[in-house]
């Protein structure tokens, strides 16, 4: 009787733990990328922002959004297993002008998994602007008190992770300073605020 109950215990410690249900995704305002290679449309990307634990990340990529400044611009690093970033560069990578830099939200609770928005950074945790990055993967090490001062997550990719995966996929090289840049420009054609679609679960790569 000892064996068997010796048994059961070695039998539910080697049983992993379920992992924590997902959070839902953010319910407010809604933005979609639509994304081309030449001419070649990749898709739309569709976001759902929050403005409730993210507020200033979500004024400051809103305002950008409305003065058109994403259209035109690349996704100018591509690091497949961890995110794509883009926003801020010209397909000859010149950089756009920006408005200035924003406080860092990062200690809002929301965490770098799979499908989230993030704002980049430099190494001041009070820089980040206009660029942004979709994570490709959990990438918790980048969140409040894991990777310091953290990057701010303000969104989730609620539609077109299948669009994201596949700008992961193109193949990237280094130009001048820049490094994991696509050798055909992966565009954003267009950036607009949408209605609200029914969110979908975030596929698994």
């Amino acid at each position: 009787m000892q064996l068997l109950a010796l048994a059961l215990v070695l039998a539910q410690a080697a049983t992993p733990a379920a992992a924590p249900p997902a959070p839902p995704p953010p319910t407010g305002p809604v933005v979609a990328l639509v994304v081309a290679q030449g001419r070649t449309v990749f898709g739309t990307i569709t976001i759902a922002l929050d403005p409730e634990k993210a507020p200033i990340s979500v004024g400051n990529f809103l305002k950008y959004v409305r003065a058109g400044h994403y259209e035109g611009t690349i996704f100018h690093r591509v690091m497949p297993g961890f995110k794509i970033q883009g926003g801020g560069f010209t397909p000859e990578l010149e950089e756009k002008p920006t408005q200035g830099p924003i406080k860092n939200e990062a200690k809002n609770g929301l965490r770098n998994s799979r499908g989230t928005v993030a704002m980049a950074r430099t190494s001041n945790p009070d820089s980040a602007d206009c660029q942004f990055f979709i994570n490709l993967r959990d990438n918790h090490r980048l969140d409040y008190g894991i990777g310091g001062a953290g990057y701010a997550v303000f969104g989730q990719v609620i539609e077109g992770m299948d669009v994201v995966d596949r700008i992961a996929m193109v193949p990237t090289s280094s130009r001048g300073p820049h490094e994991n840049v696509p050798q055909m420009a992966v565009v954003i054609k267009t950036a607009r605020e949408v209605k609200a679609v029914a969110p979908v679960a975030v596929p698994k790569p």
